[in-house]
């Protein structure tokens, strides 16, 4: 069995470490930053204080119950992982690649601190709440987690070179959304948490594990064997090109994921979505977004907030949230597959939309429909993320390749993302009238329906 301090970077007294038991990684082990215990706290302050009350994965424990984890746990496996992938990149290129303690410090601290800024309810709070309240005015849970770390290095005059903390920011941003300007020194080591290169990053190898155990799903996707075999080519972090399938079912289970685990309990999330949008005026939700001291404060407790007050500007959003402990949810209708040759062109859809196309004479307004548009794909949205991974023939060639689909299998997809559109009723009476203007929508959108079933019959209630 392998040493369990073996991925420490260098030489640490045991009793300066931290022992956490995780359930996906075993044990880990946190180390002081600077030989500053002090540090250490201070961070780990704010991911205790908010992280243990913000599920990973928002509200789809309503639909799989053991889906409890926090950004706690998650955060703690990316630190880890970080530190894992550090190690072997030392191991095995250290010298060749300069990377120095400094390095490791950065990219296990990125690690950390990655998920910091996330709202409630996970990604609901920013792709969901924020745009309804914003007024097309733009927000990242990564730009306020740099800002966060600012704040806590300032609140505790934390003695930190600028350096070092300048380049854990810059990781934390480094993703698909905030793709680097231009290739940095030893860009490899911002590609290893938020990887905006190609999306092959240690976040993901947590997630996509930690999820699927949490909600029962099986898996096939190994991520040690990609860690344990990378190599650095030209300040890129390149893979066998034996794995090249490894790395499509990496891409295809956080699609599935994504289908079958976090866009499904959407009927929930748009009642969520709905009572903090009630309690927005009295409550002020979104003001905290601007102040790093205030958001700290926010977590998913809001709704208990909401529930437990009497005061009668949030009955609204009480109510909402009653019917959804009394499974008195908005009820799904029926939802298509946008056809890909409109992908391109196909911009999205409303409630008025969906309105507009109501038959003869149903009472039918825009209160009374929701709509959720899901997109899925393997992280490039049309294209196919495995075109732009650098692959190696063996550890003695130092020249990268590109690989194609048509060189690997012809069972490989052509098409690479999905947009689906669902469409619910707030009032189950109304259920029927919305399916009928959303069947006329199709009609006239596309000259035929895209659903491929019929709108379901369930007993209706009040």
């Amino acid at each position: 069995m392998a040493n369990p301090l073996a991925y420490s970077t260098d030489s640490i007294q045991r009793k300066d470490l931290k022992l956490v038991r995780d359930n996906v990684h075993g044990n880990i082990f946190l180390e002081p930053v600077d030989d500053s215990v002090y540090f250490l706290t201070s961070l780990m302050t704010v991911i205790l204080c908010r992280l243990r009350d913000l599920k990973q994965l928002g509200l789809s424990h309503m639909v799989y119950p053991g889906a409890v984890h926090t950004r706690f746990e998650h955060s703690l496996g990316v630190y880890w992982l970080a530190d894992k992938a550090m190690d072997i990149l030392r191991r095995h290129q250290g010298a060749e690649l300069g990377i120095e303690r400094s390095d490791v410090l950065a990219v296990k601290l990125a690690g950390l601190l990655h998920d910091v800024g996330h709202g409630p309810f996970s990604h609901a709070f920013e792709h969901g709440f924020l745009p309804l309240v914003l007024n097309g005015a733009t927000w990242s849970h990564e730009e306020m987690s740099v800002k966060l770390v600012d704040h806590i290095v300032d609140q505790h005059n934390i003695d930190i070179d600028p350096e070092l903390l300048k380049k854990v920011k810059e990781m934390i941003t480094s993703s698909s959304v905030h793709p680097p300007q231009k290739i940095r020194e030893k860009q490899f080591l911002f590609d290893i948490v938020a990887n905006g290169r190609n999306g092959i990053d240690v976040d993901k190898f947590d997630y996509i594990v930690r999820d699927s155990r949490a909600c029962g799903l099986g898996r096939n996707f190994q991520p040690d064997r990609l860690m344990e075999t990378m190599q650095v080519l030209d300040n890129e972090i390149c893979y066998r090109s034996q794995d090249y399938l490894t790395i499509h079912k990496l891409f295809a289970t956080r699609a599935d994921l994504h289908r079958t685990v976090y866009t499904h309990p959407k009927a929930i999330e748009l009642m969520v979505m709905d009572a903090l949008v009630k309690a927005n005026p009295y409550l002020n939700i979104v003001s905290s977004i601007h102040q790093p001291s205030d958001f700290l404060k926010l977590d998913d407790s809001i709704l208990k907030t909401i529930e437990s007050s009497t005061s009668p500007e949030l009955q609204e959003s009480r109510d909402l949230i009653q019917r959804i402990h009394r499974r008195k949810l908005y009820q799904y209708c029926n939802e298509f597959s946008v056809p890909k040759e409109q992908l391109d062109h196909f911009g999205s859809v409303t409630p008025k939309d969906i309105v507009s196309f109501k038959s003869g004479g149903a009472n039918l307004k825009e209160e009374d429909v929701a709509v959720s548009v899901v997109k899925i794909d393997l992280t490039r949205g049309s294209e196919n993320p495995l075109e732009r991974i650098k692959f190696f023939k063996d550890y003695e060639s130092k020249e990268k390749l590109t690989i194609t689909n048509d060189g690997i299998s012809h069972l490989l997809p052509v098409f690479y993302q999905d947009t689906i559109v669902r469409v619910y009723s707030k009032k189950p009476e109304l259920v029927d009238a919305v399916a009928d203007a959303f069947e006329n929508y199709q009609l006239k959108k596309f000259g035929k329906t895209a659903q491929v079933h019929g709108t379901p019959k369930k007993p209706r209630r009040a």
